[in-house]
């Protein structure tokens, strides 16, 4: 298929071209804006290689995108944009494309979106996430005694019951430290960004149904819910933060230099927080069973992270297989700047970057996909 000629005539397209074969011609219109399709002309029988068509424009202005195919093999068409301003018709030149060309240039222009338009969204809300976030806290531990005390009772109390378990019942030890207080700041660092991202996962699959008339009867940012649970969960490891710091003070005098690289840990441990949290937001709505699941998958989690035990109590083959277990690499990186006063593997830094980075895009493009659909099964 070859362009010959293309002319604007009036409220119309003149377009000449040769086919490949003779045939039964017909082209559509489009919204090029959205891609929306607008209408569909009348088919024209062609006898010959040369073909003669002439396309109406709608008078409204605006801009549009022509296409012209064989009826039967729509693989090779030709595109033509063009323009309908103050009663005039403009058009681009006609080029010639294949299907398989133009979904390539749809998935390139897609990439860069897909990395854009979660930050784009929580940028934009980020009054809207930080009100909620505040609501969800308080209203959390509403009518109790405690208070918003609870926010910070609640991770003391849970450590405390972890280190009974682990370090006075059962003894556990980590490395050449035998002490109580050496187990203490492991345990402890280690449940530092469990914490974080237990809770806001744990939520995650009922988050959507929770607010189930934010999704039939106003517009609202779905995709800032699972963010909320997200920073809410964030709340929370800053207060067990606190206190793990208060001890580490107490127990060696001094916080090291190498806590300068928590913000590399922090923003992928967010990012592979959020990412899953969509993913289970979005399918939570249509499967009811889905917290549950989610329940008993962090307590396995949890157990086969070596959070409360030493990495060289578990066999060697599983050493290579928890490599691949974000929050292991988490684990090790805390317990680095933290603990042993050196930077985290820049190896394991750099993969887990890389899977929350791919989580976080799939999971939004995941919730992006089923949130459509939202309000039909709600």
């Amino acid at each position: 298929m070859d362009v010959l000629e293309a002319v604007a005539e009036g409220a119309a397209i003149h377009l000449r071209f040769r086919l490949d074969r003779p045939g039964v011609i017909g082209w559509q219109l489009y919204d090029p804006s959205t891609g929306a399709f607008l209408l569909e002309g009348e088919w024209s029988e062609v006898t010959g290689l040369d073909a003669d068509l002439r396309i109406p424009l709608p008078p409204q202005e605006g801009a549009y995108r022509v296409q012209v195919a064989p009826v039967k093999d729509r693989a090779r068409f030709i595109e033509i944009a063009a323009r309908v301003w103050a009663g005039k018709l403009e058009i681009g030149a006609p080029r010639v494309l294949t299907a398989a060309s133009v979904r390539r240039a749809r998935l390139l222009r897609a990439v860069p979106k897909a990395f854009l338009l979660p930050v784009c969204s929580v940028w934009r809300n980020r009054k809207l996430i930080g009100s909620m976030v505040r609501r969800d806290i308080l209203a959390r531990y509403r009518g109790s005694f405690g208070g918003t005390v609870w926010t910070f009772l609640n991770p003391l109390l849970l450590m405390a019951t972890y280190f009974f378990v682990f370090g006075v019942v059962l003894r556990t030890r980590f490395g050449a430290d035998t002490t109580r207080t050496g187990f203490v700041l492991y345990f402890l660092s280690g449940m530092l960004p469990w914490l974080a991202f237990s809770e806001a996962v744990g939520r995650s699959p009922y988050v959507i149904l929770e607010y189930r008339s934010f999704v039939k009867k106003i517009v609202f940012p779905l995709e800032t819910l699972p963010v909320n649970l997200v920073i809410a969960g964030a709340v929370t490891e800053a207060f067990g933060l606190l206190i793990f710091l208060g001890g580490l003070l107490a127990v060696r005098g001094s916080v090291p230099a190498s806590v300068v690289w928590l913000p590399l840990l922090l923003i992928p441990q967010i990012l592979f927080t959020a990412g899953l949290c969509w993913m289970l937001a979005a399918t939570g709505v249509y499967v009811r069973d889905l917290g549950q699941v989610t329940g008993y998958l962090l307590t396995l989690w949890f157990f086969l992270t070596p959070i409360c035990y030493p990495e060289s109590s578990l066999p060697p083959g599983a050493i290579g297989v928890l490599r691949f277990n974000p929050l292991f690499v988490l684990v090790k990186a805390y317990r680095a700047v933290f603990l042993e006063n050196h930077a985290p593997t820049l190896r394991g830094v750099f993969g887990l970057w890389a899977v929350s980075v791919a989580i976080a895009v799939i999971g939004y493009a995941w919730f992006h996909l089923l949130r459509k659909s939202f309000a039909d099964v709600i």
